[in-house]
């Protein structure tokens, strides 16, 4: 094993063995190599007459580049776009993102949390995630409504296994018994538990209420307690989006300090939030009471997973992020788009809750985010949504037999009626 790999090893071991105790077989072996970044970190300080250490180009005092593609960023310097970013991202940006989490979880005052990494949007975090503390076999806890892709990251790439409970109870709650049984089959069979926490909820659009979070809390910190150790991993992707009757804070906020055997994790960024789907902006923070030590270690194997993977992530959309979160007009510009997207949640909601809709579409609770979930009776999700293309032009998702997700977050609030109109005669064409 690489020295460097040890040192941090050691450093995470000591500060938090019950983290340490979670590292996969790969996150053990990586480290954040001294080769040509550390070295050139180095010589950016000392250099003081020639830097000829990092393979890009510069002249005139600053990075070389092609007018073609520099004309596009009139606002921007060269040195913003152009040359590499940090592999844990631009310091400015990392420290913006700190602040905005604050404000938007006053829960996280006085707790340990790392500033914020900066990765290739969300997916890119799950998988550094997944590398650092997915073993072969390894199981996953999370709702039986979930999005696809941690499929293909956690199951096929990584080869862990995705255990599932009923998200909702009987109520049209959140399922906490079925989220606590699975929990401690879980700590009883492996000593661990990965439990994924993805609030707004894709596909069904859903998010705990304050009673419902404290209860997932209460339940991680019980099976804490017995001596489980826990990666709770929260999938914010759609965080700030909650319209009504749910929590209004990322539960990273509570399980950041929660107990010594617990290591938050919040996966978030600008993807969603920010409607910058392009930009590929995300971001990885770590939350434990350990604090600095801990997070001093584990940046360093995800630098190392970085390096591995992509080197860095695009310098030109941290810039942009970063700039736009200092810009003073930003809140108002969110909560108009935020206005927009309730106004068109609460539309869907009016439009399946009048009779003729009630007999035909049934709906899994949603109450933020960017997509609720048709629950089907007698046809099956993928022929109606076939149906519904060939006959109607009208797009949707299917998700198992059963659920049909719908993102009304690009559907005009003077379309919804029509759209759910469609989609009431695509089922009863079907059963007809």
């Amino acid at each position: 094993m690489n020295p460097l790999a040890i040192q941090s090893n050691e450093a995470i071991n000591k500060a938090a063995p019950a983290a340490f105790a979670l590292l996969s077989n790969t996150a053990q072996r990586l480290f954040f190599p001294k080769g040509i970044l550390s070295q050139s970190a180095e010589a950016k300080d000392r250099a003081h007459k020639f830097n000829a250490t990092i393979g890009t180009a510069t002249e005139a005092g600053g990075p070389m580049y092609l007018q073609a593609a520099g004309r596009y960023f009139a606002e921007l310097s060269p040195a913003e776009i152009f040359p590499y970013a940090p592999p844990a991202g631009r310091p400015g940006l990392r420290e913006a993102w700190r602040k905005k989490m604050v404000q938007d979880n006053p829960g996280l005052k006085g707790k340990a949390y790392s500033l914020p990494i900066v990765t290739s949007a969300i997916t890119h975090g799950l998988s550094l995630v997944g590398q650092l503390f997915l073993n072969p076999d390894d199981r996953v806890i999370a709702p039986d409504k979930i999005w696809g892709n941690y499929k293909l990251t956690f199951e096929t790439v990584l080869e862990a296994r995705i255990e599932t409970f009923a998200m909702f109870d009987a109520q049209g709650g959140f399922n906490l018994d079925g989220f606590q049984v699975a929990v401690r089959e879980e700590g009883r069979r492996s000593g661990k538990v990965i439990a994924l926490l993805n609030f707004p909820n894709n596909p069904t659009g859903y998010t705990p209420t304050v009673e419902e979070a404290q209860s997932i809390v209460e339940i991680l910190k019980a099976e804490a307690a017995l001596g489980t150790k826990i990666l709770s991993l929260s999938d914010d992707s759609y965080f700030g989006l909650f319209y009504e009757n749910s929590t209004k804070e990322s539960l990273f906020a509570q399980l950041a300090d929660a107990h010594p055997n617990i290591l938050a994790v919040k996966l978030d960024g600008a993807t969603k939030e920010y409607y910058a789907w392009g930009f590929r902006t995300g971001f990885l923070t770590f939350g434990h009471v350990a604090g600095e030590p801990l997070f001093a270690g584990l940046e360093q194997k995800v630098k190392g997973a970085i390096r591995a993977g992509i080197s860095n992530c695009c310098h030109a959309s941290q810039t942009v992020t970063e700039k736009m979160l200092k810009d003073p007009d930003l809140s108002r510009q969110w909560q108009e788009k935020f206005e927009i997207m309730k106004t068109r949640a609460l539309e869907v909601k009016r439009v399946l809750d009048q009779p003729e809709m009630v007999k035909v579409l049934k709906y899994y609770p949603f109450n933020s985010g960017y997509f609720m979930c048709l629950k089907l009776e007698g046809v099956d999700a993928e022929t109606l949504r076939l149906h519904l293309l060939d006959k109607y032009g009208v797009g949707a998702i299917s998700i198992g037999s059963s659920d049909l997700r719908v993102a009304f977050s690009c559907i005009e609030t003077q379309d919804i009626a029509e759209l759910f109109s469609l989609i009431r005669q695509g089922v009863l064409d079907l059963k007809a």
